[in-house]
């Protein structure tokens, strides 16, 4: 029986303009950096040291892979980055939060999950570090804490859609796959979880399909079909 829900966070749990999003973003960041480091510069080695963190196999976090890619190219004190990097999340960062589109559904079907018992994780692609994602979490009306597990560049190894990244929150949350359900926009990215045995239900309001690929999940429908979904489903906590 299904005890666990796990949600994507960006045109999921967050609805937003992804294309406004990482403009904001890159500009943001350029003027944090540009007194060290050319905005065009940065954007490059930025896309390449994600790009890494993308091909992770294990061996290390999302964020080592990320600052010992970003090391190598700017040939300079890691460290001065690190620091800029970190005051950029509680600075300029914030101002992407111009993209979010408002969609007070989802936050009810959260709620309401939780209200019924059901363990919360926030299994969204760990490209970035825990206070970005948090906010993130924030700009839906949620506190962080309503998930019991969310996902970051800190402590993982692995980004979407690499099977091994949901293996491993498995791993973390101690559940089975036939314990789990997985919410998501990205065809992707998000219904592969259903490789492992993890059922899936695909969000359509802010569907990504990169193919054509057909689309194969245990579940579909709008905000409105999911939150009937949740409405349907049995209280574990009586």
């Amino acid at each position: 029986m299904i005890d666990t829900i796990l949600f994507d966070l960006d045109g999921t749990v967050l609805p937003l303009d992804a294309d406004l999003f990482i403009n904001i973003y890159f500009h943001e960041m350029g003027n944090a950096f540009s007194d060290i480091i050319s905005p065009e510069i940065l954007y490059k080695y930025v896309w390449k040291s994600t790009e890494a963190m993308v091909q992770n196999t294990g061996c290390r976090t999302n964020e080592e892979v990320f600052m010992e890619q970003f090391a190598s190219l700017v040939n300079e004190d890691i460290e001065i980055y690190k620091n800029r990097f970190d005051r950029f999340y509680d600075e300029g960062y914030m101002e992407t939060k111009k993209s979010v589109i408002c969609e007070s559904l989802i936050k009810e079907s959260i709620m309401l999950l939780k209200e019924k018992g059901y363990q919360l994780v926030l299994a969204t692609n760990p490209l970035f570090p825990k206070k970005a994602i948090h906010r993130r979490i924030e700009w839906a009306g949620l506190d962080p804490s309503v998930f019991s597990y969310i996902t970051s560049y800190e402590h993982c190894h692995y980004c979407k859609p690499h099977i091994k990244y949901y293996e491993e929150i498995l791993s973390v949350i101690n559940k089975k796959s036939h314990q789990c359900l997985m919410v998501g926009n990205d065809v992707q990215e998000d219904l592969i979880a259903s490789s492992i045995g993890i059922q899936t239900f695909l969000i359509l309001d802010y569907m990504i399909n990169r193919t054509e690929e057909e689309i194969n999940c245990t579940f579909q429908g709008t905000y409105k079909d999911f939150h009937r979904y949740v409405e349907n489903l049995p209280q574990l906590n009586e």
